[in-house]
């Protein structure tokens, strides 16, 4: 019995993959991705489906009699449908980062792809040492990074470099999911990227697929054949085993995200590796994702920039320009830029000396060594904007202590934020630990309970502007915790009047109307809030926009003294109207 390819039939049918999962998802056939692939029968009963759909979609509707037109003139034309709006550019390669623990197969999974479907391959062997290349799998491209590992994908991130479209997670069939898999899974959760498992190792006699099955399903991430989102992969890389079924879903979920660029757009794009070459000097590998770059055109990398002397693919061939979603070498940097810096053009030298210079100021600014908040509260009084949620990464001493840890935090309610753990693991605080909260931002904390931090972590977390705080006593941790999600609700206030004002009097000046008051009543502060009441009802209520004493300006007036007041937006204020004057206070919660 044959096989056919999800982007074979659409192919046939004239349509996108994502068009015709769309539709067979309509018309009652799901989970059409999660196969992607179907037998002769249901191939048959796909086009038969869509063949009628179709056709009734476009069958001419009955048409009622309607008055004849004298006169062609006088007809209406019926109003045409108009397009929908085209999306940004064209589609381009998706660009892929290949993830997962040691020996489960990554460096195998990357040759065969190479061997097989790397593209252009009439241009010779691959280039040693460059750090991403493009295979082909029917007349489409993909980009993979060859990243050493999860700290070089989440290294680039916490840069600011957002390269990876999809992530391959890579899990042997013969070990499941290990320490390293669940680091993984954290940094592509994280990056907020489609993930793709690609479960390895399938051809050992000791291959488990149901037991990695329910170690992601235990991990949060649900397989598709389980009725779950995530998309899984039987290959074995070592016999090239459905490389192709992996590729094709590679190319099905980047149809499904829409990746588009355009050729012709500023250009945008991010080193990914950079070193010094003899005889060639620096050297920079960058993934274009939006525009183009050419020789002769002046780059800027960070702090560093030059006139493009070359630009190599993959192969060692020399290219004239870089397209959207390709890896190219670059020759013409004065200095080597920093992996995860961000290549842009601009039209000259002086001006690519400034881009640099403003880079170097504002690197300059920020002192190299700043102390870290050492507790939640220092943290949390530094965050003016409040949020909807607290992250944090979380080591403990052992998984009861993490069990513990977790149980005393599902007990907290705050309502209207929620505390997000990035991960939680037993162990020492590590540099993994310290490069994921640093994707994240300043509000993200990594946590230690009854555990201490390596060096190289404490390190990392100082130059990157990590906070990292331990804990010995599981209540002061847990007491933080929740000061922590009340800090980040938007804050309370209550009223507490502090004045009854009488309107006795109006003068009109230029911009507005003065209301000549006496107060009634406590006092008139010139930062007060103000309610305008007529016969007992509210009619505005905003700030004390002046307040005068005689010729004087005032900060406030006393009861039994007179005063003229003019406020904030409202000049229709009227003889007898009370002035309810009062101050907001923040209600600790």
């Amino acid at each position: 019995m044959t096989k056919k390819r999800i982007y074979e039939i659409a192919r046939e049918l004239g349509v996108t993959s994502k068009e015709l999962i769309g539709r067979l998802d309509e018309m009652g056939m799901p989970g059409l991705k999660a196969a992607n692939s179907v037998d002769d029968e249901e191939y048959a009963l796909i086009v038969h489906l869509y063949e009628d759909e179709a056709a009734t979609a476009e069958a001419p509707a009955v048409e009622a009699e309607v008055p004849a037109v004298k006169d062609a003139e006088e007809a209406t034309p019926a109003k045409a449908k108009s397009p929908a709006e085209p999306r940004h550019g064209e589609p381009r390669a998706p660009i892929v980062s290949v993830l997962g623990h040691i020996d489960h197969g990554k460096t195998t999974l990357l040759d065969a792809i190479r061997k097989s479907h790397l593209a252009s391959k009439e241009a010779g062997g691959i280039t040693q040492g460059i750090a991403a290349y493009q295979a082909e799998l029917g007349g489409h491209r993909i980009t993979f990074i060859d990243t050493p590992g999860h700290k070089a994908f989440t290294g680039m991130r916490a840069r600011g470099a957002q390269v990876t479209d999809i992530a391959i997670l890579v899990v042997a069939a013969d070990d499941g999911v290990m320490a390293q898999t669940v680091e993984a899974i954290d940094h592509i959760q994280a990056a907020g990227v489609p993930m793709i498992v690609a479960i390895n190792k399938v051809d050992k006699a000791n291959a488990d697929i149901s037991k990695v099955m329910n170690d992601l399903a235990q991990k949060g991430l649900m397989p598709e054949a389980w009725g779950g989102e995530t998309i899984t992969v039987e290959i074995s890389a070592l016999q090239d085993q459905n490389i192709e079924e992996l590729l094709e879903m590679i190319l099905l979920v980047a149809e499904m995200e829409d990746l588009r660029a355009d050729a012709k757009a500023p250009l945008k794009a991010i080193v990914i590796e950079s070193h010094v070459a003899s005889g060639r000097g620096p050297v920079a590998t960058a993934v274009v994702r939006d525009g183009s770059l050419h020789e002769k055109d002046w780059a800027v990398a960070g702090t560093t920039f030059g006139r493009v002397k070359a630009l190599f693919d993959e192969t060692g061939a020399r290219i004239p320009e870089g397209k959207p979603g390709q890896a190219v070498e670059i020759l013409g940097f004065d200095d080597v830029p920093d992996v995860g810096a961000e290549v842009s053009v601009v039209k000259n030298r002086n001006a690519a000396q400034k881009a640099v210079q403003r880079t170097a100021d504002v690197t300059t600014v920020k002192p190299q060594v700043e102390r870290k908040p050492r507790s939640f509260e220092e943290l949390f009084s530094q965050q003016e904007d409040e949020g909807t949620s607290v992250k944090l990464v979380l080591k403990a001493s052992s998984t009861g202590a993490l069990e513990a840890a977790r149980r005393e935090f599902s007990a907290l309610q705050v309502e209207g934020v929620e505390l997000d753990i990035l991960r939680a693991g037993v162990g020492e605080i590590s540099e993994s630990d310290v490069l994921l909260a640093s994707t994240v931002g300043e509000e993200c904390l990594v946590v230690g309970f009854g555990v201490k931090s390596n060096p190289k972590a404490l390190k990392l977390a100082e130059r990157d502007g990590v906070s990292v705080i331990s804990y010995e006593i599981i209540y002061d941790l847990v007491d933080d915790i929740e000061r922590a999600l009340k800090r980040r609700l938007a804050p309370e206030f209550a009223e507490v009047r502090i004045g009854l004002v009488e309107v006795r009097d109006l003068f009109s000046v230029p911009g507005g109307t003065v209301a000549g008051c006496y107060v009634a009543d406590g006092k008139v502060s010139r930062r007060a809030h103000i309610r305008v009441m007529r016969n007992e009802q509210e009619v505005f209520t905003g700030r004390i926009l002046s307040l005068r004493r005689f010729e004087d300006d005032v900060r406030e007036v006393a009861s039994g003294r007179e005063c003229g007041l003019r406020i904030d937006g409202f000049d229709a204020v009227e003889i007898g109207d009370q002035l309810v004057i009062f101050e907001l206070e923040e209600v600790e919660r």
